[in-house]
């Protein structure tokens, strides 16, 4: 119970210091593309051209985002799955051993 208000409070910190500082600055959210195509941009002068161009580019920003999303929901399904097995492996694995070590300690009728 006491690391559940720990948690709860650290989480409601880092919300009230993320309202704050949204609420007094100026800063726009913008992507990590952007940044990135402005660097090379200012560091090559212009001149630079990709050596390849997308094959399909989604027809809006929302389906590019609605991809996004199901690339994330499958990787957090990939990797649930792998922690649900893993520790489902090892409950087993304990629970065999616990089976195993409480047969040893019965005692054989007539000893």
């Amino acid at each position: 119970m006491k690391l559940e208000i720990i948690v709860a409070i650290i989480i409601l910190i880092f919300t009230a210091q993320f309202i704050y500082i949204s609420a007094n600055t100026d800063a726009e959210f913008g992507g990590a593309d952007g940044q990135a195509g402005n660097v090379i941009d200012e560091l090559t002068g212009g001149t630079y051209e990709p050596i390849a161009q997308p094959f399909w580019e989604p027809p809006s920003g929302e389906i590019e985002s609605l991809l996004f999303a199901l690339q994330a929901a499958l990787g957090a399904l990939v990797i649930g799955y792998f922690f649900g097995y893993y520790r489902g492996k090892n409950q087993s694995i304990q629970s065999t051993q616990s089976t195993k070590s409480s047969n040893t300690n019965i005692s054989k009728p007539g000893n």
